[in-house]
């Protein structure tokens, strides 16, 4: 249990400082309020139509291979930190890997996934 204890500790002074800056924040910030603060803002354009608009499905497509393969990519960085350490084992499931990843990423291509039309 002794192990935890700079775990335990870091984390109450981490929600000691969270708790101290939002009651800092509710005591002595602004709170003057206009229409203008109130009105909806996303990235820079003032909204128009309505939040249910239709979106192609190549939006959604690309962005899910791109969440895939980023997600993939990520593994590749601790077998990079212990590869010595992994011997011939390490690279070649690495490489196997990365086979499928290519494949995968192939077949995407061919279907034309990544085409923006």
């Amino acid at each position: 249990m002794s192990d935890y204890i700079p775990v335990i500790v870091t984390l109450s002074i981490g929600a000691l400082i969270v708790g101290v800056m939002t009651s800092l924040n509710r005591i002595i910030g602004p709170r003057a309020t206009n229409p203008v603060k109130e009105e909806v803002f996303e990235c820079g354009n003032p909204s128009t139509g309505t939040a249910w608009a239709r979106w192609s499905i190549k939006f959604y497509l690309v962005a899910i291979l791109f969440i895939v393969f980023d997600v993939e990519v990520v593994f590749m960085y601790p077998w990079a930190v212990i590869y010595r350490e992994l011997g011939i084992f390490g690279f070649v499931e690495m490489m196997i890997f990365i086979v499928i990843l290519a494949v995968g990423y192939m077949y995407a291509w061919r279907k034309g996934a990544l085409q923006w039309r």
